[in-house]
């Protein structure tokens, strides 16, 4: 995943390859940080990521997670990482769908990153959305690719209900949330399931540093 805690909550190797992921929240939870550290580990394999985003352009990525200690730019250059950026009113699903298939046909990615799908509700139904979603995951399943999706979740609603309503579709999920605590907001994040793994139940803090997202270790009390 490229967060080293993460990985140890998840049976210490990560997430299974081929497989779909959800990372859920509410905004300014650290959802595209989480996404833009996947595809960097991807890029450190070797690997080629291929990164759809909705929401904001390559280089307003590029700046923002510079802040956090990634360089995307540098994978960009060479050739790793690939980010296609567009609004989602400028095609309907369908079309969307049909573009980001051939995308991945002519870039052969062994990474997918989808930031964030919230933004393509804007162009249809929850029906309709989780349709075509359903048979975005289905091809790239098909082809062994990794996907990782991002999802809004709407404050003061379930935590476990996103805005695309695919949360059924996806083989692990990761909850992220804030906590106010001695006046201040703490990311915490925890893995709300991962299909055909032992993975950890516990919440864990984690924070978003000069040199990438860090997990904080987990305090034990008297009573363990």
């Amino acid at each position: 995943t490229g967060v080293e805690g993460l990985d140890e909550m998840l049976g210490g190797a990560g997430f299974y390859r081929g497989t779909s992921i959800l990372v859920s929240g509410t905004a300014g939870t650290g959802k595209s940080s989480m996404a833009a550290t996947f595809a960097d580990a991807a890029c450190r394999r070797g690997e080629r990521c291929l990164y759809f985003a909705f929401e904001e352009s390559p280089q307003q990525i590029i700046r923002n997670m510079r802040s956090i200690g990634i360089d995307l730019e540098q994978w960009m250059d060479a050739g790793n990482l690939q980010v296609r950026a567009e609004r989602p009113y400028r095609y309907g699903l369908e079309e969307h769908q049909l573009r980001m298939q051939q995308a991945v046909q002519d870039f052969e990615p062994h990474v997918v990153v989808v930031d964030p799908l919230s933004n393509l509700r804007e162009m249809g139904g929850v029906r309709e959305t989780k349709h075509t979603l359903t048979q975005l995951v289905d091809f790239l399943k098909s082809r062994q690719v990794t996907a990782l999706f991002t999802d809004l979740t709407q404050a003061g609603t379930a935590s476990e209900q996103t805005q695309s309503r695919i949360s059924s579709l996806m083989d692990s999920w990761l909850l992220l949330r804030d906590a106010e605590r001695d006046g201040e907001r703490n990311h915490l994040l925890y893995v709300l399931k991962s299909r055909g793994m032992a993975h950890s139940r516990q919440l864990r803090e984690f924070r978003m540093t000069t040199d990438g997202l860090e997990l904080v270790d987990v305090y034990m009390g008297e009573e363990g």
